[in-house]
């Protein structure tokens, strides 16, 4: 009797470990249940990745630009009035040839 009862114990214990993965499977962390939350997330976050890109581009296009042997003087301008606050917002700046 006591090998049945073992083997019904193993079967038990089998089945249940049977039981929780599968349950784990559809409604776990990565299941079936939340492959569509999954996507959303997925696609939330590639947007943002390019969002991220695109401002690193212009931070690149803006540093290039500020280059102490080349440097733009209509970026160095702007950044000097923004700066400074020397400027008005409705100020129009002319440059003069000397």
């Amino acid at each position: 009797m006591d090998g049945i009862k073992k083997q019904k114990a193993t079967q038990g214990g089998a089945l249940a470990c049977l039981l929780l993965m599968g349950g784990l499977a559809i409604a776990g962390p990565s299941g079936l249940l939340s492959w569509s939350e999954n996507l959303r997330l997925l696609d939330q976050r590639k947007a943002q990745l390019s969002a991220l890109e695109k401002e690193r581009t212009a931070l690149a296009n803006k540093v290039g630009l500020l280059d102490p042997k080349h440097a733009d003087p209509d970026m160095v301008g702007e950044l000097l009035r923004s700066q400074l606050n020397v400027v008005h917002p409705n100020e129009v700046v002319i440059q003069l040839d000397d």
